[in-house]
């Protein structure tokens, strides 16, 4: 890759670039350009390559729907099993079903208020089996409804911000696009927002709570430290807790997840600045040239960069490398229809 030749047929148009052979001791190097295939065949076996990707991914990450379903079964399981015990929990009482939820809710979230406690063994092991599933569930039900929701408001936010912008749709979704992450955390910091200020009145008015003791509760809700001291005591209270804890507990830890992220993406951006605005010395050249001919070409500054950035590793491009040799059956330095077709035989 590193002579005159590789280094134009990188630039060439794809026929061209079929038609040139690289020189002897080379190291093949090449720019893909994704071009449809023109043999049907191939057509449906890409497709077919698609699907089972799609299908793969959906194996791995649970759908909205089964994360949901799966918490209605844990919900239900636990407040049929603490309604069935709820002699053995003391506390404050107001309905038995009701407060059976209650205490499945602050057991999941790990908020604990402590206004109802598990007094026998057996209530105490039902509570530790409730509290580890609970925090596996809500975590998955976290990344999806928080994600669901972001996503459905992050587009509407984007309008809000640029009412007088004149361009067309393609336009805005590619500025959400590229400031995904701040929109998220800006929609989800709305949300936090509007959740604290929700649980803050409403303490205040319904329970009665001076207003800063409905903010400090709200404050070790959503953290889900849970003191106890203050907490949801009359029936409506646990009702509205019932849905309030888990969705301010939900927009807590995507706040700080996509705070997270967002200093992530910033360090990132500054570190491709950086890299790409730095001069180039003599010792950049020799470690970009991976084929030690003294030369760097296109594709080798291109991987070098990459490298700089942590985009791709040395035993990533290795792993290429190797699969570009087991697809080149004619070694002729290019990959081409012919070469898959002898390759797909072989195996």
């Amino acid at each position: 890759m590193a002579d005159n030749s590789i280094q134009q047929a990188l630039l060439d148009d794809p026929p061209n670039v079929l038609k040139r052979k690289p020189s002897e001791g080379a190291k093949r190097f090449r720019r893909c350009r994704t071009t449809p295939s023109s043999d049907p065949s191939q057509k449906s076996d890409d497709a077919g390559s698609v699907l089972r990707a799609k299908e793969l991914f959906k194996e791995i990450r649970p759908s909205f729907k089964l994360v949901g379903f799966l918490l209605f079964v844990y919900l239900l399981v636990g407040v049929i099993i603490f309604y069935l015990v709820m002699d053995q929990i003391s506390g404050k009482r107001t309905n038995r079903v009701l407060d059976a939820l209650y205490f499945c809710i602050v057991t999941m979230t790990s908020v604990g208020y402590g206004d109802l406690v598990p007094n026998s063994d057996t209530t105490k092991l039902l509570a530790c089996a409730f509290v580890f599933t609970g925090m596996a569930i809500i975590a998955l039900f976290v990344s999806k409804s928080a994600d669901y929701l972001v996503e459905k408001q992050e587009v509407l936010f984007f309008k809000a911000l640029h009412m007088n912008m004149k361009a067309g749709e393609a336009k805005m979704f590619r500025a959400i696009e590229k400031n995904r992450v701040k929109y998220k955390f800006y929609t989800v910091a709305l949300l936090l927002v509007t959740a604290v200020v929700a649980g803050t009145v409403f303490l205040w008015k319904v329970e009665k709570l001076s207003l800063v003791d409905s903010f400090y509760c709200v404050c070790a809700t959503i953290t889900t430290l849970g003191y106890g001291d203050k907490s949801f005591s009359s029936k409506l209270g646990r009702v509205f807790a019932v849905f309030w804890i888990i969705t301010s507990t939900i927009i807590m830890a995507q706040f700080f997840l996509y705070l997270a992220e967002l200093y992530t993406e910033r360090r990132q951006k500054m570190l491709a600045k950086w890299v790409l605005t730095r001069r180039i010395t003599t010792m950049d050249l020799e470690a970009a040239d991976l084929d030690g001919d003294r030369q760097v070409g296109a594709a080798e500054f291109v991987l070098y960069k990459l490298k700089e950035l942590g985009k791709i590793s040395q035993e990533e491009i290795s792993s290429f490398l190797e699969e570009f040799d087991k697809l080149d059956v004619d070694q002729s330095g290019t990959l081409s229809a012919y070469d898959l077709t002898l390759a797909q035989i072989g195996r």
